[in-house]
């Protein structure tokens, strides 16, 4: 009798644990924050509620003996050092569970890495100057820490961006994982990226479905994207994929999805891959112009 009672106990915890355990591994919405002074500040960002990632958008200028800087657009002026503001918003993101990684590259800068020594030598510069708790006058974002580093390369050279992989991911520890994300174009495989995705190192990889015809949506037409997710699902050792979309039809030259369109042809059919971890946005700004965020998340 005694033992009987305990059951519906036991399957109460259970269930519960079972909820935590989705919960933890739950998917969710990647963003690009920096590039648009109108798009609020990151706090304002992350208390949305409505992101799990996001990516400060860009450290535009490294490598290649080149002493690093940040453009963060209408926000701040890092030559100022006006840009450690910012601080206070990666920590209040963090409080709320939403992961910040300082995103490398863009559409527009001065990047590329030399050798593998000059790799290294980034590293280097990123781990201590964004990603270490060692407090420096020189930390172009202030003391907080970020949580890992984004690679979203479209410029310059296309080696060595392994190595650079490699050697951030070696900081990495236990107590302080140091997570890695790729934003590589959808061609499969990525001419810049291809060879760092190999390493089997990245946490998060949101590839972009944009601004790429053969492997987009288009025209009411879901097939190539959905052939090319496939692809990338099936090829490459990564912790979780993520769809990246713009998040209006202004944001990219091609390649935007009607929400109407991505909740009922498209999620339905991604998600079936242990890999799906949600949808990347480009960009925060867009977002709040169109609301798309709120018109997939209960779907995502």
């Amino acid at each position: 009798m005694a033992r009987n009672s305990q059951t519906p106990l036991l399957l109460l915890v259970l269930s519960a644990q079972l909820v935590l355990i989705r919960l933890c591994h739950a998917s969710g919405v990647a963003v690009y924050w920096g590039q648009n002074g109108n798009e609020g500040t990151l706090a304002e960002t992350c208390a949305t509620g409505k992101y799990k990632y996001v990516n400060i958008a860009f450290l535009n200028k490294f490598g290649n003996g080149q002493t690093p800087e940040i453009n963060l657009a209408g926000h701040c002026n890092p030559a100022s050092n006006g840009c450690t503001i910012v601080s206070s918003g990666i920590t209040s993101c963090q409080s709320q569970g939403v992961k910040v990684l300082l995103s490398l590259g863009g559409g527009i800068g001065n990047y590329s890495l030399a050798s593998p020594a000059d790799a290294r030598a980034v590293a280097d510069y990123l781990w201590h100057n964004f990603l270490s708790g060692k407090k420096s006058t020189s930390r172009p974002l202030g003391d907080a820490v970020l949580d890992g580093i984004d690679f979203d390369i479209e410029l310059g050279s296309t080696q060595y961006w392994d190595v650079l992989a490699r050697s951030l991911k070696a900081y990495s520890k236990p107590r302080r994982a140091v997570y890695l994300a790729g934003a590589p174009q959808c061609p499969f495989p990525d001419k810049f990226l291809g060879g760092a995705l190999n390493t089997g190192l990245f946490d998060y990889v949101w590839v972009q479905f944009y601004n790429n015809p053969q492997c987009q949506y288009s025209s009411g037409n879901t097939d190539n994207l959905i052939n090319s997710w496939n692809k990338w699902t099936t090829s490459i050792k990564a912790g979780l994929i993520f769809l990246g979309l713009p998040a209006a039809p202004e944001a990219a030259g091609s390649g935007f999805i009607p929400a109407m369109v991505l909740n009922s042809e498209v999620l339905p059919v991604i998600k079936k891959s242990p890999k799906y971890g949600g949808v990347m946005l480009w960009s925060k700004f867009y977002d709040d112009q169109s609301g798309y965020s709120s018109s997939i998340i209960g779907n995502v």
